[in-house]
Parts: structure tokens; C-alpha cells; sequence
């Protein structure tokens, strides 16, 4: 790869390189010359927080693996052996296991941010599947990372979680054999998710981080606003809205490392286990496979897809619609086919939407921490509706629908969820479920009726031809 010239260092050390390796291009490319909206706000601090708690949980992983040990015997007193006796031990494991719960607090702000400013439309769909790829692999990092303090909480949520695939037709046991290497939960899986936790995983989210980067240089940032900087360009070919990213951005997103250090080093110092969230209570007695905890429940990470599996009575369809749950974010630029990107110009209809898929995952997340009660089920059944219900809205406000299919794509979504309600009376309580109904309800109702008899609520707004402040 020649490059350009003209990004080349004549003479002295970094010469001398530049000829045999191409830094000063990819510095250039990269950071001092990759011209970025100069409109960026609170919300673009999350991209690069994301990658510092990445860099945290490599460097922090490292050194816990020097003390830990993969062996179901001496496992649990490998941790305890971290915590009390090693040097700063106990700093670098709660480092560690509150970086774990961060790294899923920007993530998820992050792909919030997408959302809201349509940063998974064209030409930005393949960024968008390799975020959510890498949301996937990271997802499965935390699962194999969360056994090997060989808890009570780490082995009995295992437990649940590996069965889950035994609810597969034909293939299910064979296939929680092989997962497990054994026929429970045991030394063999304990060595085998350490490795995936160690080396394959972290690999895979570095690579798919590195191909997620390449493709937001390759086709530009979006802003705020959604309007494309590229199409406006000085006699220089720069950008007239755009502005370097060295040192502009990287001197923001110092400020914003400063306050996200503050507070993740508030936690780890005066609350790492965050009441039972971060770190569990069970998680400090030593694995039992003979005493099952009370309550099992996953990390909050996980648990707003534990409340769509719970929502569903039937085993295999409750696996199949957790995974759909994950499954169905690869299609939302798809989905949503919308030319106007940026919330900021899109119909209060979908604004409504963004709101409650917010609330609704939080809530869900609550409700799968809890144990199980007939409220909370319902709840958790209404809910996981609400949250598929969002993702068909995408389509449905992807432009401005007629009266007549509006109310009878509702009448259709109401009668489907009211259908299944008539199945379950006199087996369940009938005044919730009666009350529960209203919740997707008046959902529906806000985002497909109240826009077709107040027209302005389903309407855009103009887009500007370029960025505003």
C-alpha cells in the first residue's frame, strides 16, 4: 500500500519507518486527517469509553490469570487467594468484575445512540451488524467469564443457562453434553470456558472491533442531525461541517475519560458489589452442586432476555424467543427504511417509541432479577410484547401511513395478543390480565392511532442541509 506521499516523514527515526511500515499514514487516516461533524454531543462519548474498558479487561485479565487457577478444587480459593494475600489483588479483581458491568452500561448507551440519530441506515448497516456482533461475542464472553469464580451463583447459573439448550428437538442432551464436557456442570467446563473466556473470545471482540472501526472510516461518522458531511466539500476536498479528530475529539473524549474514570473508581473503591448487582452475595460461598441457591438469577446484564425467557410457558419457544429477542437487532436497518435519520427531525410517533423500548428494556431488566410472582410474570410477558412491538413500529413509521391501514394493522396486533389472553382465562388471574392488556394497548394506541387523528404527530420535520450546532 503506497498511500499518499504527501503523509509520509522525510529523514530521522519516524522516516525510516514510514518507509518500511505506513504510521504516519494511518495516524493521518485515522485521527489527525479523518474529518469528523464538528456537532458531536454527550452521547458520541461512548464509543471510545466502550474500547478504554476493553483495553481495562485485557490488562486487568492478564494479570488475574497469572494467580488463577482453572480447577474446580482450588478455583474459588484461587479468587480468595487474589483478594487477600496477592499484592493489590483485590484492586485488580474488582477492576475487573466492575469493568464487566460498565463495559455493558456504555455498550448499551452506545447502541442506544445508534438509535437515536439512525447511525444503522445506509451506508451504515455493515458498522451496525459488527456492533451488534460484537454486543453478541461479548455477551458470550460474559457468560464464560462468570463461571470461573466457581461461585454458588457461578455454578447454578451455568446450570441454568447451559440446559436451556437441552429444550432443542432431537439434538438438545447431546448437545449440553459437548457444551459441558461432561454430564454437569464440572472440572471439564470449568477449563474449557476459561479458555474461551482467556484467548478466543477476547480475539474475536478485537478483531470484530477492528473491522467495526475500519468500516466508520471507510463511509464517515454520522452526527446528531443525519445529514452527511461528505457531500459538502471545500476546494480542498475537506468537509465544510467536518473537523479533525486529532486533537479536537480526542481532547473531548479526554474529558469524558476523566469522568467515567471518576465514577468507575467510585464504584470499585466504595461499592463493587453494588448491592448484590455487580457481584452477587451467593458468589461468595464456594460452588455447591448439593444446595441450590434460593433465587437464581443472571447478571443484570442478561437479565432483561431472562424476563422474555420466562414470559414464554413453553420451554423451547421461551430459548427461541430470548434469542429472537438478540436475533431481530441484525435487521434494523432493514427494518427501519426512513430517509430522515436523526431523531431530531423524525415524528413524536417515533420518538414515543425510542422512549418506551428504553423504559421497557430497563423494566424488563428489573422483573429478571426478581423472583418469579404471577405480577411479575405478566409484567414480563407484557413487556417482552411491547419490546418486539418496537421493532415493528421501526417499520411502520419507516413513512407516513394511511388511516385505514393504520387501524387495521392495529386491530390485527391487538386481536393476536387478545386471542392469546382468551386461552389463559381461568388459569390465570383475570383482573391482572385484563389490566396488563392496556400496557401494549394504549402503546399501540399512542404510536398508531393518536398520529392518524393528530397528523402531526406522525410527521418529520425538514432536514437541514448541513449540520447545526
Amino acid at each position: 500500500m503506497a498511500g499518499n506521499p504527501a503523509d509520509k516523514v522525510q529523514g530521522g527515526v519516524m522516516g525510516w519507518v514510514d518507509a518500511r511500515f505506513p504510521a504516519s499514514q494511518l495516524w493521518n487516516d485515522h485521527l489527525a486527517k479523518y474529518y469528523t461533524p464538528k456537532n458531536f454531543n454527550f452521547w458520541y462519548y461512548f464509543g471510545s469509553l466502550a474500547l478504554l474498558v476493553l483495553v481495562i479487561q485485557i490488562v486487568t485479565g492478564i494479570f488475574l490469570t497469572m494467580f488463577y487457577k482453572p480447577d474446580a478444587a482450588y478455583a474459588f480459593a484461587s479468587v480468595e487467594y487474589i483478594m487477600r494475600d496477592v499484592e493489590w489483588g483485590w484492586l485488580i479483581r474488582y477492576m475487573h468484575s466492575t469493568g464487566a458491568s460498565f463495559f455493558f452500561i456504555v455498550v448499551y448507551l452506545h447502541m442506544f445512540r445508534a438509535l437515536l440519530y439512525g447511525s444503522y441506515k445506509q451506508p451504515r448497516e455493515l458498522i451496525w451488524i459488527f456492533g451488534v456482533l460484537i454486543y453478541l461475542v461479548l455477551m458470550a464472553e460474559a457468560f464464560m467469564g462468570y463461571l470461573l469464580p466457581w461461585g454458588q451463583m457461578s455454578f447454578w447459573g451455568a446450570q441454568v443457562i447451559v440446559n436451556l439448550f437441552a429444550t432443542i428437538p432431537y439434538i438438545g442432551p447431546d448437545l449440553v453434553t459437548w457444551i459441558r464436557g461432561d454430564f454437569v456442570i464440572s472440572d471439564a467446563t470449568l477449563n474449557r470456558f476459561f479458555a474461551l473466556h482467556v484467548i478466543a473470545l477476547p480475539l474475536a471482540i478485537l478483531g470484530l472491533v477492528v473491522a467495526h472501526i475500519i468500516a466508520l472510516h471507510e463511509v464517515g461518522s454520522n452526527n446528531p442531525d443525519g445529514v452527511e458531511i461528505k457531500k459538502d466539500k471545500d476546494a480542498n476536498g475537506i468537509p465544510k461541517d467536518g473537523i479533525p479528530f486529532h486533537p479536537y475529539y480526542t481532547v473531548k473524549d479526554l474529558v469524558g475519560v476523566g469522568v467515567f474514570m471518576i465514577a468507575f473508581f467510585a464504584v470499585v473503591f466504595f461499592a463493587p458489589e453494588m448491592g448484590g448487582h455487580f457481584l452477587e452475595h451467593a458468589n461468595f460461598e464456594p460452588a455447591n452442586p448439593l444446595a441450590t441457591p434460593e433465587h437464581i438469577a443472571p447478571v443484570w446484564y442478561f437479565t432483561s432476555f431472562y424476563t422474555v425467557l420466562r414470559a414464554v410457558p413453553d420451554p423451547f419457544l421461551g430459548v427461541v424467543a430470548m434469542g429472537a429477542a438478540v436475533v431481530v437487532l441484525f435487521f434494523v436497518p432493514w427494518l427501519d427504511r426512513n430517509p430522515v435519520k436523526s431523531v431530531r427531525y423524525r415524528s413524536y410517533a417515533h420518538r414515543i417509541n425510542l422512549g418506551v423500548l428504553a423504559v421497557t428494556f430497563i423494566v424488563l431488566g428489573y422483573l429478571g432479577a426478581q423472583p418469579v410472582s404471577e405480577l411479575y410474570s405478566e409484567l414480563g410477558l407484557r413487556l417482552s410484547t411491547m419490546y418486539f412491538l418496537f421493532f415493528w413500529l421501526l417499520w411502520f413509521h419507516s413513512r407516513e401511513r394511511s388511516a385505514v391501514f393504520s387501524v387495521l394493522s392495529f386491530a390485527v396486533l391487538v386481536s393476536v395478543y387478545t386471542f392469546y389472553d382468551l386461552m389463559r382465562i381461568g388459569t390465570a388471574n383475570e383482573t391482572l390480565v385484563m389490566a396488563a392488556w392496556l400496557l401494549p394497548t394504549v402503546y399501540l394506541l399512542a404510536t398508531m392511532i393518536l398520529p392518524v387523528l393528530a397528523r402531526g404527530l406522525g410527521r418529520d420535520r425538514p432536514v437541514p442541509e448541513r449540520v447545526t450546532a
